[in-house]
């Protein structure tokens, strides 16, 4: 694809995060890098009887002042954890006032951030399931109770798609706002969409938004029933992930928020904005393989490698990190590999890769995002993640970092998302001001590793 045919360039400008590693962009990075492991065992009486009693659970978060009180007891955790992770983003970028990391926020004027374009501006909800909470407690009020307690906030507040509308509305953006939902893929899909849409013409910023509470005992215990997470490690869950490693046996949910602004170039450079990195590509796909399995081959996977690197006119000898999707899963760990020699050949047995859910747990719809947000900080400054717990290599020809944070001279970085359902998600961010049409042109071999893989 042509420097022309892909449009505008696309910049993240601010970011935003609300993890069980940490409250802001700063706590996570500082325990992604220095490989401090978010998972915990899960203690109440609501997870006494599950199969598995493990997970990463944020803890510090403190919704007052965030919201007014009456809002905080009609939403669920999940969107004020991605209220305060838009907010700390546009903090970041400039947008509206306070630290970046929110020890001091300025007050702003409900629906006036975005006043000058407001039109111009979308915003972006990515999850696989919503505030499932909300339904699940409307459930059991419902049955126990009678249909006058269901509360009237559910119908308002309790779809996937209405913290988009929340935000909106808190912001003063009137493009288009609306929810984005493929499982484990969602936050991926989102930034790409993003990107789309900016480099385009139909917005000129989009927020981006990932989250995710699965934590509850419903979820954790129809993901445990389908043996899809990592069992055996209630008294020593730091443990429990384990990307690559012969004694993986799933992966560990997680629960949080994430959130990237990006901008066109041009929007970010009127208003003196520095850009943290280039969203330069994005490929998506599906499997059509099967509910829960990836495809053996990861054909599907590798195919939205390759169409991403094609449409950020990147080479695979030219991808410098890849921060892997790396659940944990016995079949999906084995696939992913699959797709990076599919979609990048040699140069998969030689790139650095990092799991970084070895550390931060799977935020399931909100992983692509927060992601993304370790993907840009490892641009900024030069040095990629440890994967945690490998100490068994089942793919030993393949360089996973471990140990200690490497450094590594980058300019681009690759981050991928696949999930259930054949969800496939990937996106390749790059230093700000790359020339791609000098130092990343595609080579004519291109074309055809990404039809063989069709």
């Amino acid at each position: 694809m042509s420097a022309a045919a892909r449009g505008r360039r696309v910049v993240v400008t601010g970011m935003g995060a609300v993890t069980p590693s940490g409250i802001g962009v700063g706590a996570l990075w500082d325990a992604v890098m220095g490989g401090r492991s978010a998972i915990q065992r899960l203690d109440g009486p609501e997870f006494d009887a599950l199969p598995v009693r493990i997970g990463g659970r944020i803890e510090g978060f403190s919704a007052g002042g965030l919201v007014p009180t009456g809002l905080v007891r009609r939403l669920s955790p999940v969107q004020l954890w991605a209220i305060a992770a838009a907010d700390e983003a546009l903090r970041h970028a400039g947008v509206i006032g306070g630290d970046a990391a929110g020890a001091h926020v300025e007050a702003f004027s409900a629906g006036e951030v975005f006043s000058d374009d407001a039109d111009r501006v979308a915003i972006i909800a990515a999850t696989g399931s919503g505030p499932v909470d909300a339904m699940q407690a409307a459930t059991r009020a419902l049955d126990a109770r009678g249909p006058r307690a269901v509360p009237l906030a559910l119908a308002v507040y309790g779809a996937p798609d209405a913290a988009a509308a929340l935000l909106s509305q808190r912001y003063g953006a009137t493009g288009p706002a609306q929810g984005v939902s493929a499982t484990c893929a969602s936050g991926a899909i989102a930034l790409g969409e993003g990107l789309r849409r900016i480099r385009h013409g139909y917005a000129d910023a989009v927020l981006v938004v990932g989250m995710e509470d699965c934590l509850g005992p419903v979820n954790l215990a129809s993901n445990a029933n389908l043996r899809a997470l990592a069992a055996g490690f209630e008294d020593a869950p730091q443990l429990a992930s384990r990307p690559f490693d012969r004694a993986r046996n799933g992966f560990v949910m997680s629960q949080g928020a994430g959130a990237i602004l990006l901008e066109s170039a041009e929007r970010a450079a009127s208003r003196g904005a520095t850009p943290l990195a280039e969203l330069a590509g994005f490929g998506a796909s599906s499997d059509a393989h099967h509910p829960t399995a990836p495809h053996p081959e990861g054909r599907g996977a590798a195919r939205a490698v390759a169409e991403c690197l094609d449409d950020a006119g990147v080479a695979p000898e030219l991808v410098d990190h890849v921060n892997v999707h790396g659940t944990g899963t016995p079949a999906g760990d084995a696939a992913e590999l699959a797709a990076l020699d599919l979609a990048l050949g040699a140069r998969a047995r030689t790139v650095p890769l990092s799991a970084t859910k070895s550390t931060t747990g799977h935020l399931l719809g909100a992983a692509g995002v927060v992601e993304a947000v370790i993907s840009v900080q490892s641009l900024r400054e030069q040095r990629v993640p440890p994967t945690l717990n490998l100490t068994d290599p089942e793919f030993p020809d393949f360089d996973v970092v471990t140990g200690r944070a490497r450094a590594v001279e980058l300019r681009t970085v690759l981050s991928t998302s696949f999930g259930f359902g054949g969800h496939n998600g990937a996106i390749l961010l790059r230093e700000p001001g790359t020339d791609a049409s000098e130092s990343h042109a595609r080579p004519a071999a291109r074309r055809d590793r990404t039809e063989e893989i069709r």
